[in-house]
């Protein structure tokens, strides 16, 4: 499939042909959808907690006679009736994880980079310029030819740490390793950028563990 290619200046340089995995037709969007839908309930925490009658602090004391009062009977003040009593059906800590197939990970990932690639947010950076010294700057600059605008994803075989540090302080930008990378990331971020070395590392271990069903 063919690909916008930048140089590590930012310059647009055409595109190139990367064998990235194509599908026809709609093979794959069900697992890609599953997959995304189970690393968004794996970021769940789940840990809201309400306390129960049995848990809110009081003593089980009758607050007032039965009859006489004009009021309603009360057994205790931790009912779910009175001021500060316990919860009804609160939540409780509860554990949302999904566990996903390596199989459909990897036929969504393979989806997710294809629809990037077909949709034209996906583009190919030559190589992130090494740095002796963290410059901001200089990586705004850069992106901000290939990006002008809207959230992007940057995507390395390996940052160095002075890339990283010059990398988090722009907050359109978001870096990851291609070893970290995942259906959900390509799909929620509106722009793509990979650089060319991460591209073809992807490419290889694809077609290795095709290889190998």
């Amino acid at each position: 499939m063919k690909i916008k290619f930048y140089g590590s200046d930012g310059a647009f340089k055409g595109e190139r042909d990367y064998a990235v995995p194509e599908f026809e037709g709609e093979r794959g969007l069900q697992v890609l959808k599953e997959v995304v839908l189970a690393y968004q309930a794996n970021l769940r925490q789940g840990n809201a907690c309400t306390k129960t009658r049995g848990d809110v602090h009081g003593s089980g004391k009758k607050p007032f006679r039965q009859k006489g009062t004009g009021m309603a009977r009360q057994g205790e003040k931790r009912s779910p009736l009175a001021r500060g009593g316990g919860v009804v059906f609160g939540p409780k800590p509860r554990d949302f994880s999904v566990d996903i197939n390596k199989k459909e990970k990897r036929l969504a990932l393979q989806r997710a980079l294809f629809d990037a690639v077909s949709e034209g947010k996906l583009v190919v950076l030559e190589a992130l310029k090494l740095m002796e010294t963290p410059k901001t700057s200089e990586m705004a600059v850069l992106f901000n030819k290939i990006v002008p605008a809207r959230k992007c994803l940057v995507i390395d075989s390996d940052f160095s740490k002075n890339q990283l540090l010059s990398i988090r302080n722009l907050s359109r930008f978001f870096s990851i390793d291609v070893c970290s990378m995942n259906a959900l990331d390509i799909v929620r971020y509106p722009n793509v950028i990979m650089t060319e070395r991460a591209l073809n590392a992807f490419l290889e271990n694809s077609n290795k563990k095709d290889e190998e069903k």
